[in-house]
């Protein structure tokens, strides 16, 4: 492993060496969702080798690889996103583990980085095809894009989940280089969709929900990982306040911005004295539950983002010093450093409930991180524009 990165702001910079020490650990091969005792292991699902290309995680990996090579130039990082995007390329061709909306995750951060920073041969076609495959999640008669499982799954039919919001970008990207508007449409509509029944009147949002998949008509909201099913899952809540934001970038005519920071308010609103969130947003600060450092990476992410959108002025400097607080706060009390820790953000919680990757480093968490430290200090804009 090389020298520590060149002189840059310190968190920037101990982030960077903490991705070298990933790169240098795991190569091209895909780490855990979550770190063990703060340390990646290779991931490990079913029947599949170690280390392997599966799960709806796996491209938050060379999503920082790209991100690196982005800010440092070194061709370590790009090398192995190379290797990564063909990798990507191959789980589309042989279908494995993609009955999920998260290729959004998945390809936008392996393939359509690949096409923008590097014209990589073949990684626009890939990512188009997996925009393809997520369009045909899309369920006409409800509105929506299914989140989980087998179309005609009947335990999973007609459930969204916040989460999506992210996703959807890769429809927008695809409508933009083919011009075919099906694409953004279906983002539209889930999108209408998702804002009125997924956000709260008090800005507030729930996991998941169900529609009749064939009328459309609302059923039920449910939690899949938040404390209660009216609660507010703090990661939940995130991933809202940053997809509206992304969203709203094509868009612009649903308003969205709106959206966005009534969810971003209620976040603010919620957070502990130490501007670390807990887990759910709807724990007592005192409660010694866990916190989710990740939810605070993809919040701020989404503060600075729908800052950047707003006309200069108060309420634009107070959405992006609220970014700056959280990322602050990051650096101070979750940044990680080696040898005690190998990913770059400490006290993540992936399932509190189900006691998963509670206390650890997560995946989308470090990505997280280093993007909105990139979008900080460099600039740095998101790759579906």
């Amino acid at each position: 492993m090389n020298a520590r990165p060149q002189p840059c702001p310190p968190a920037l910079q101990r982030a960077l060496y903490q991705l070298d020490g990933m790169l240098h650990t795991l190569g091209t091969q895909y780490p855990d969702d979550t770190s063990q005792h703060l340390h990646y292991q290779l991931r490990r699902h079913g029947t599949h080798a170690a280390g392997a290309n599966v799960g709806w995680t796996t491209g938050f990996w060379p999503g920082m690889l790209w991100l690196g090579y982005e800010l440092t130039g070194w061709q370590r990082f790009r090398d192995a996103a190379t290797v990564q995007a063909a990798d990507f390329a191959r789980r589309l061709q042989e279908q494995a583990d993609l009955d999920h909306h998260d290729l959004g995750f998945l390809y936008l951060l392996s393939n359509v980085a690949a096409d923008r920073i590097a014209a990589l041969p073949g990684a626009r076609a890939t990512a188009l095809a997996a925009a393809d495959r997520l369009l045909a999640r899309f369920l006409p008669g409800a509105g929506v894009i299914q989140a989980w499982g087998k179309l005609d799954d009947p335990k999973e039919r007609g459930r969204v989940i916040v989460d999506c919001v992210m996703n959807l970008p890769l429809l927008h990207w695809a409508s933009a280089v083919t011009g075919e508007p099906g694409y953004r449409e279906a983002a539209r509509s889930h999108l209408v969709n998702t804002r009125h029944h997924l956000v709260r009147p008090d800005g507030s949002t729930c996991h998941t929900f169900f529609f009749n998949a064939d009328t459309g008509e609302p059923l039920r909201e449910v939690t899949h990982q938040g404390l209660a099913d009216s609660s507010c899952w703090s990661r939940g809540q995130a991933w809202a306040l940053y997809g509206f934001a992304l969203n709203h970038r094509h868009l612009p005519e649903l308003g969205l911005l709106d959206a966005a920071m009534q969810v971003a308010d209620y976040f603010l609103g919620h957070l502990p004295p130490d501007l670390v969130a807990l887990w759910d947003l709807g724990l007592a600060h005192d409660s010694g539950e866990p916190r989710d450092s990740s939810a605070n990476a993809i919040a701020a992410c989404g503060l600075l983002d729908l800052a950047s959108q707003l006309p200069p002025g108060p309420q634009r400097e107070h959405y992006h010093a609220a970014g700056e607080r959280l990322l602050d706060a990051l650096a101070r009390h979750c940044a990680a450093e080696l040898p005690a820790a190998g990913g770059l953000l400490t006290h993540g919680t992936y399932h509190r409930l189900a006691n998963l990757g509670v206390e650890e480093c997560t995946l989308w968490g470090d990505y997280y991180y280093l993007e909105a430290l990139a979008r900080l200090h460099h600039g740095w804009t998101s790759y579906d524009r």
